[in-house]
């Protein structure tokens, strides 16, 4: 493990303003090493490196695999890779998505409290949904210092809430006082109490976590045993997912290793319901195109009797479809209202 102390920093939607924030206020002399998960999407290219070494004085940069670890650098995950603390050394992995997300938070906390124990101080800022939580968990667990941005503070308030509820976090204050705030922390070092001794159990679950992110076969690994199989398929690959415990809170992982938090499966069961709609919703649009086009031949060939008959099966269904529209449409405007900031 490295022999100086870890940050770890989380944010989604709304996080690059924070993430300025908080570089900005790092000394040049900063003696730790800083891992950046920003979600992006997956193909578009990243100029965050660029971006935070331009707003505070520590150099920023996507890291290659296996990249030794160095203080004083903060190492931004790529587009589409998982950003792990492997030992002195720099991961940089396909691992499968967690929480619908590659770059993934809590892949990023969970690695570096495997490595790193009370020497690592996990950070979540402006995001939506709940990625980190988890992950700060571990943190805490493993004896680490946790840091989340004031909701108040946040664009997007639902990771930070997320981490609050999840975690007994030892700081919440503005991006703006976080940077002073690590700089203080990692002069200090943790105490040599503050290591926290995990059973067995759970630190088997850590270690099959941390190397599933790193690519590892999840059921050759013993995914399988670390939780039982729970009602749920996974909506990436359809696979069982087995349920897994942090403390008292429920998540879940597959066989082939994509892991959701009960939010994360939520926000895609219902984007699976909201495409079925709109499945059915073309289903019966194509059944009205067809019904007006066997009406039309029904009355060129002079059997009204039957024209008038397809004709009121088209009122029926333009009249369910209509409905079926606006449930659509209610159900798209729900999720909207559940990530979008409030405009009050």
């Amino acid at each position: 493990m490295p022999q100086f102390p870890v940050v770890v920093v989380g944010a989604s939607a709304g996080g690059v303003e924070p993430l300025k924030e908080v570089v900005a206020a790092l000394p040049p002399d900063f003696p730790g090493a800083v891992f950046v998960v920003l979600h992006i999407p997956p193909y578009s290219p990243s100029h965050l490196p660029h971006i935070l070494s331009q707003a505070g004085p520590l150099p920023a940069l996507h890291p290659e695999d296996g990249e030794p670890v160095l203080p004083g650098h903060i190492y931004v995950a790529p587009p589409d890779h998982h950003l792990l603390v492997e030992g002195n050394q720099v991961g940089v992995k396909n691992g499968p998505k967690e929480n619908r997300f590659r770059p993934s938070v809590d892949a990023l906390f969970r690695s570096a409290a495997y490595t790193c124990g009370a020497g690592v101080i996990g950070v979540v800022l402006s995001g939506v949904l709940d990625d980190g939580a988890s992950g700060l968990w571990t943190v805490k667990r493993r004896g680490g210092l946790t840091v989340v941005q004031d909701p108040a503070d946040a664009q997007f308030d639902s990771m930070p809430v997320s981490a609050l509820e999840y975690v007994d976090v030892d700081y919440s204050l503005p991006a703006a006082e976080i940077g002073g705030l690590l700089a203080g922390l990692v002069g200090a070092g943790p105490s040599p109490e503050a290591e926290v001794p995990m059973s067995e159990e759970e630190n088997r679950q850590l270690e099959v976590e941390v190397q599933i992110a790193a690519g590892g076969h999840a059921l050759r690994l013993g995914l399988t045993d670390l939780g039982q199989p729970s009602p749920f398929s996974c909506p990436e690959c359809q696979g069982v997912l087995y349920t897994l415990k942090d403390g008292t809170v429920t998540r879940f992982r597959c066989h082939t290793g994509h892991a959701y938090s009960m939010e994360a499966l939520l926000t895609e069961v219902s984007e699976d319901i909201e495409g079925k709609l709109y499945q059915t919703l073309r289903a019966m649009e194509e059944g009205v195109m067809l019904l007006r086009r066997m009406g039309e031949q029904a009355v060129q060939a002079g059997d009204t009797g039957n024209a008038a008959h397809l004709l009121e099966k088209v009122r029926q269904v333009e009249r369910q479809s209509e409905l079926l529209q606006r449930l659509t449409q209610q159900a798209v405007q729900s999720r909207l209202d559940d990530v979008l900031p409030s405009s009050d």
